[in-house]
Parts: C-alpha cells; structure tokens; sequence
C-alpha cells in the first residue's frame, strides 16, 4: 500500500483559522504587528516575503515588508533596532539569504531576543539548547506541530534527521530530544547513509539537495518528514529531498514538496508572533 500523504497546507489553514479567531478576541486592542526585511531581489526570497505578508494579513495581523537595496551593515543595523525601538512591532524577521558583503549573524543580533519570531538570536538558540525555549525556528516548529495534528508521538521513537543546518536540522534534533525520542543527525560526511535512516521511525530530510533520499534510505513503515525545497532547473518546479516515487512503497506517510512543510513553516511563524504580542500585552 503507498505512503499516506501528510497535507501540510490543511493543517497550516487549520492553524491560520485559530490565529484569525484568537485575534478576533482581542477587540479595541492593537493587532499583532510583523515586519520582514528583504535586502536585494533574490526571486526566492521575494516569492516567500510576500507568502508571510499575505498569510500575515489573511489572520489580522499588521504586517510590513521593508525591502532594502544597496545598503550597508551599518545601516541595516540601524534599521533592525529602529524596528525594534516600535511598540507596534512584535515581530522581526530577517530574510536569508542575505548578499555576500552583509553579515546575516551581526544583522540578527540586533534583533531584541523577544521580538525574534525566527528564533535565530544566539539568546533563543541557547534557550533551546538548554531545554527550555522561547521563540523556536519555525521550520523545525512546524515539523513538530505537523506530528503532533498528525497524532505521531516522537516518544520513544527513533527519529534521523539528515541534515545539521541552524536553521532546521539542529533546532530540530534538540526539539525531537526533548519530546524523547532518540536522535541521531546524519549529514554530508555521514558514512553509509542508508544504514543511519533505516534505523529511523521517524526520517526528517533538510539537505535541499534533491531526491537525496530513496527506498533504500527508509525503514518499511518509517514517517518521512521532507523539509528540503529545490527547483527543478528542468521544469522549475519545487522538488524535496526525497524521491517520492521509490519512497511512497516503503513508508508509512510522507510529506509531499509542495505542500508539506513549507506552509507549516509560514503558520508556525505567525504562531510564533501571536505569541510575542501576548507577551507584549503582558498576557503571557
């Protein structure tokens, strides 16, 4: 029997829905506020930025994109913490990449740890790290959250996470841990690949190199999590970590690319500033 498919957007709407409704219940307040900084035209980056902006909008939230160009670390320094002097403001996200002559860890650094709805300050990381979080990273968030709708305990479980980014990989192997299962994180100088996933009852993918992971890779039964995005330079359509058509046999479900964890990814941010604003409301 093929994998059962994991709807990502389904749950993602589901989330947006409760925002829109925990919103609504705050009348005569001011409405949860986010801005997202993009430096330059990176096609990628300006097609996700407008993704959180509308998905911002669609639940109540006052949502801003400052588009920079040309500009300096100094002054988007000045920028960041002009941003985070606004009361209005809750959140503050950063877009990556950033150009090669700006410093992506200097320009988070600015960021006040309670409005970092990425979850990228070096403050949260080190919460996380220690176990007991603040504002977690979205991506790896949503993978939790998208398990948990799914009714899928990591307890006990034995989860590989393929990939050791910031962004997702490690944030992700420290939240499987605390919701106990037992992790391993697999990467480009793992020896052996398969012999590592096939150990996994749950197999989280976050490399972006595409269709890195086959049948051979996956435990008959495993829950293959696909966090890497791609295009195709082919066909330029959004492909995953994992070549779907010789893993959808084995698995027991899967999340397809598009439609899996990326619209887990936007909601959980949203998730993450609703969370700053009660803070911010000191009702929290």
């Amino acid at each position: 029997m093929p994998a059962r498919l994991i709807d990502g957007r389904a749950h993602a709407r589901a989330i947006r829905e409760e925002l829109k409704l925990a919103v609504e219940r705050h009348p005569g307040q001011r409405s949860p506020g986010i801005t997202v900084i993009q430096v330059g035209d990176d096609l990628a980056s300006t097609t996700y930025v407008r993704g959180k902006h509308k998905a911002a909008e669609e639940v109540g939230f006052k949502s801003a994109i400052a588009h920079l160009h040309d500009i300096t670390q100094a002054d988007l320094n000045r920028r960041i913490r002009a941003l985070a002097d606004d009361p209005g403001i809750d959140g503050i996200l950063v877009q990556m990449p950033l150009p090669d002559d700006l410093d992506p860890d200097e320009a988070l650094e600015q960021i006040p740890p309670h409005k970092d709805v990425d979850g990228l300050h070096p403050y949260n990381a080190g919460r996380l790290a220690q176990g007991n979080p603040t504002f977690i990273p979205a991506t790896p968030l949503g993978v939790l959250e998208l398990l948990r709708r799914e009714h899928i305990d990591p307890t006990g479980q034995r989860a590989v996470v393929v990939g050791r980014s910031r962004l997702v990989g490690r944030p992700l192997a420290l939240l499987l841990l605390q919701n106990h299962a037992t992790v391993t994180i697999a990467h480009s100088h793992t020896v052996d690949l398969p012999s590592i996933t096939r150990t996994a009852d749950i197999l989280v993918a976050a490399t972006g190199k595409r269709g890195l992971i086959t049948g051979e890779h996956v435990k008959p039964g495993a829950i293959v999590i696909d966090v890497g995005i791609t295009r195709d330079p082919e066909t330029g359509k959004l492909t995953g970590d994992i070549d779907r058509a010789s893993v959808e046999p084995v698995a027991q479900a899967v999340t397809p690319v598009p439609g899996g964890g990326g619209p887990m990814t936007v909601a959980m941010l949203l998730v993450n500033t609703y969370r700053a604003y009660r803070q911010h409301l000191g009702q929290a």
